[in-house]
């Protein structure tokens, strides 16, 4: 288990990075940091690699407090988005050379660097170099070079940022995969949150330095903490309109209509009555008007895009 108590990270008097955020992150778990450029989900996995040492608060590692410890030291395995491989070395070398660092033994090093490579599905490529792979193969590479040393902690960064959108899904299955098979702590960072929905179990959306809310992806897409998390969660995202409750909490009016809540909305609408609002609709749970609905928004029809599985009005 990894726990985060109060990390704080300044670069100077008017820039904070992070505004003394707890997280837990559970063991085996894989933990998704979400949000948008310049939040603070990249600084939080540098302070938890070690690799930039916060301003105050405290990381933990189990019980153990590895706030000031060094990276060599966490027995974290990293995987960068520019996949950092050397180009003079075999891949087979690639993938052992942590083991290497660690003083091991040529055979041992690389009857252990045969096995993770074939976890991977990159035996046949042990004796080719980088340059001589694909964006996707390299990037298996330097998954394989993080795992061979069997980290308590794999920390990724924006690992499939570089990769083209078909190859992404491949690379994203093949990442869930291997962290189900060994059971290692995970946390990725992106700022895709379809790729965080697809592969983790729980997602820390970030804005500002802040946790805006961590939960399960279900939970993050169906009952969204505040504006920004339902705004940044789905794709196409949510549509958002302008009303204002009555005085009793049950009749949103607007330009042109006016809508009864459901049951579901009530006790909302009580907490908020008299005030203005608006109305979050996800795109496909709009239906066109039927004599069954006599509720209805009048809409104007701008665009239409055609996506093959669906139509985006």
């Amino acid at each position: 288990m990894i726990r985060i108590e109060k990390l704080r990270k300044e670069y100077d008097s008017t820039t904070v990075a992070l505004d003394s955020i707890d997280l837990v992150f559970e063991e085996s778990s894989f933990v998704a940091l979400l949000g948008p450029s310049g939040c603070g989900k990249t600084t939080t996995l540098n302070c938890i690699a070690g690799l930039l040492e916060p301003t105050s608060g405290k990381i933990y590692f189990g019980e153990k407090d590895i706030t000031g410890l060094q990276p060599k030291d966490r027995n974290i395995g990293m995987v960068f988005q520019s996949y950092a491989l050397y180009p003079h070395l075999k891949v087979i070398d690639n993938i052992a050379f942590p083991l290497k660092q660690k003083g091991i033994k040529k055979q041992e090093r690389y009857a252990k660097a045969q096995d993770i490579a074939k976890m991977m599905q990159i035996e046949h490529l042990l004796h080719r170099k980088p340059g001589q792979l694909s964006g996707g193969q390299q990037q298996r590479v330097s998954m394989a070079r993080a795992l061979v040393k069997e980290p308590n902690v794999l920390l990724l960064d924006e690992p499939m940022s570089n990769l083209d959108a078909r190859l992404k899904i491949e690379i994203r299955d093949e990442i869930r995969r291997v962290q189900r098979a060994t059971g290692i702590t995970s946390i990725i960072v992106t700022h895709d949150q379809e790729e965080a929905m697809a592969i983790a179990d729980k997602i820390a959306i970030l804005d500002n330095g802040r946790i805006q809310q961590y939960d399960t992806p279900e939970r993050l897409y169906h009952y969204p903490n505040n504006l920004f998390v339902a705004k940044f969660m789905g794709n196409p995202p949510m549509n958002f309109i302008d009303a204002k409750l009555s005085s009793n909490g049950k009749v949103l009016s607007g330009k042109g209509f006016e809508l009864s809540l459901p049951e579901t909305l009530l006790l909302g609408g009580k907490r908020f009555a008299g005030n203005d609002v608006q109305i979050g609709i996800r795109s496909h749970l709009i239906a066109l008007e039927t004599e069954k609905q006599p509720q209805t928004l009048e809409m104007r029809m701008q665009i239409i895009e055609n996506l093959g599985k669906e139509l985006l009005v």
